[in-house]
């Protein structure tokens, strides 16, 4: 009985740290996001220039986007809400309105986030060329799978290829985002790019972040000794040459 209690105990002792965990990493995506009304302030500033270049002209628009930005950024900070969200929001405007000013044209306000886009892919597109998913370094250094038996990750074949997957659907969301904004910024379509700017923000990011999630947590739930590399001192290499299969 007394062992029983034990292992429970212990069980209980090593399931916290990593529920302690998980909630700490939703807690920071979710301060990250800023929820729904991180949303709707993170979309107005460009809504505001659009509506202002079309009935004005650039130097207006510019101010006002700037402006709306000051005032959100404010109206964050007096509420309490994450500083980080605030402040990073009013830095881009800036920048934005920034490279606008200097180009000369509407269409440079959203240079600065075809830039980003494309920015941000890189590291997802490296950790899947040196085979170490971006998603899985950062899911096992948040939550480690348990029940590893002292495999890495990185060596049992499903849960190598979810972290594939997820890493990949990352670099999707950011590839289109890049694609898609440049070539309405080459066709000089500002509207648009105002549309694709918040249609392909959150939104996209979301869907990306649960199919993501999704896709890893059915793994390490199916985690067990069979998925193991035959040898563990040996990564096996063939999962993702076989089309990161999850079978």
């Amino acid at each position: 009985m007394s062992s029983d209690r034990d292992h429970e105990s212990a069980g209980e002792s090593t399931d916290e740290p990593r529920i302690d965990l998980r909630e700490t990493y939703r807690a920071q995506l979710q301060a990250s996001i800023g929820g729904w009304r991180g949303m709707v302030i993170a979309g107005l500033p460009p809504i505001v220039f659009i509506v202002v270049v079309a009935l004005t002209s650039l130097r207006p628009a510019l101010i006002a986007a700037v402006a709306t930005a000051v005032v959100l950024a404010s109206y964050r900070l007096a509420r309490k809400q994450p500083v980080q969200q605030a402040i990073s929001g009013l830095v881009g405007v800036l920048v934005a309105a920034l490279i606008a000013a200097r180009t000369g044209q509407a269409r440079g306000y959203f240079l600065l986030g075809i830039w980003q886009s494309f920015i941000y892919a890189v590291p997802f597109a490296v950790s899947l060329v040196v085979r170490r998913p971006l998603v899985g370094l950062a899911w096992e250094y948040l939550d480690p799978t348990p029940g590893g038996d002292g495999v890495k990750w990185f060596r049992r074949k499903r849960l190598f290829a979810a972290y594939m997957w997820a890493t990949l659907f990352g670099l999707v969301l950011f590839l289109s985002r890049g694609i898609v904004q440049a070539l309405l910024y080459h066709h000089n379509a500002t509207g648009w790019l105002a549309f694709a700017r918040i249609a392909m923000g959150y939104p996209l990011f979301v869907i990306a972040v649960a199919a993501g999630w999704w896709v890893v947590s059915r793994a390490r739930r199916g985690i067990g000794r069979d998925d193991a590399a035959p040898d563990a001192s040996v990564a096996d290499d063939t999962a993702v040459d076989r089309g990161f299969g999850l079978g």
